[in-house]
């Protein structure tokens, strides 16, 4: 195994797990990874990722980060990696939970973090970021949606549409049903997962290596009633004024490809908040962060650069 491979699938051993409580109890895992002796400290960056994601998905990323002399802070969204519970598959019948949970978290950790504060998310975790950012107006020195779900790409179900049908089959009693089939085993390197995801093999393996050593962290396919709660919630996102009230910095990332979630969406919310810029990646994947080396480190670039600008 190299030294790259290595780096993505050994936990480090001087990063720090233990829990952290939920207002409502519920017990969320988290890792704060302090940088090294003798290098100076940047600041704090909070990790959230998306659907299915976990603390060990991004171990490259948040290596990168506090290279650079940031305290990196991440965790398992409850339903999640090692926050599950006995909540199978993360299906939220709607996202407030998960919004107070990171309101919450977010303050516990700017109290004892050292400054400045940036939070990024990934996907799922950049929808519920953004959310937090309108809803509970948390006092960070910027932000960083990577690929945001701001709204879920529904194609080719019109998008007009697609919010009606997650409706009609909650209704009729499936929100617990996935909403697609999924295999038994990981799709493999060359599939369509694969594509949708990443351009990196090699990166695409890496969430296969976890699954094997953690079978739970694998969630499958969403449900309807999770379908029918990011629709509402993305609703919820672009109510008149809202996105024009986030007023501190907001770096958002996007492959205009993307078939999971909308670019259509992200440079909306991109153009409706004042002080927000918008990078785009033609040849990214969904998972902007575990991109081939080229789209990557590009990325990675464009973020040090906004962090270096606006939190200092």
């Amino acid at each position: 195994m190299d030294e790259t491979v290595a780096l993505r699938r050994t936990i480090p051993p001087d990063a720090a797990f233990g829990d952290w409580r939920a207002p409502d109890g519920w017990r969320y895992r988290r890792m704060d990874w302090r940088p090294a002796e003798g290098v100076k400290s940047r600041g704090s960056i909070l990790f959230a990722g998306g659907r299915g994601d976990f603390i060990e998905k991004y171990l490259e990323v948040y290596a990168h980060w506090r290279a650079a002399g940031w305290q990196v802070t991440a965790f398992d969204w409850r339903g999640q990696g090692q926050s599950r519970g006995d909540m199978a598959g993360g299906n939220y019948g709607s996202f407030d939970v998960l919004i107070d949970d990171l309101g919450a978290l977010i303050a516990d950790w700017q109290a004892a973090a050292p400054g400045p504060h940036a939070a990024v998310g990934h996907s799922m975790g950049g929808h519920l970021l953004l959310r937090t950012l309108i809803d509970k107006r948390p006092q960070l020195d910027a932000a960083v949606l990577v690929a945001p779900m701001l709204s879920v790409n529904s194609a080719p179900t019109p998008a007009w549409l697609a919010p009606a049908m997650a409706d009609a089959m909650c209704l009729l009693g499936w929100q617990a049903q996935p909403v697609w089939r999924v295999p038994l085993k990981p799709a493999p390197p060359g599939s369509t997962r694969q594509r949708i995801l990443t351009g990196s093999v090699e990166r695409y393996l890496d969430e296969a290596y976890w699954w094997e050593r953690h079978p739970h962290y694998s969630l499958g396919a969403p449900s309807w009633g999770w379908l029918r709660a990011a629709f509402r919630s993305s609703a919820a996102t672009f109510t008149p004024g809202k996105l024009a009230a986030v007023d501190l910095p907001v770096l958002l990332l996007s492959a205009p490809r993307d078939r999971l979630v909308s670019p259509a969406a992200i440079a909306r919310a991109a153009r409706l908040m004042p002080r927000a810029e918008l990078a785009e990646f033609p040849e990214a994947a969904h998972e902007i962060l575990r991109e081939a080396d080229p789209v990557r480190l590009a990325a990675l670039a464009r973020i040090d650069a906004f962090l270096a600008e606006h939190a200092q």
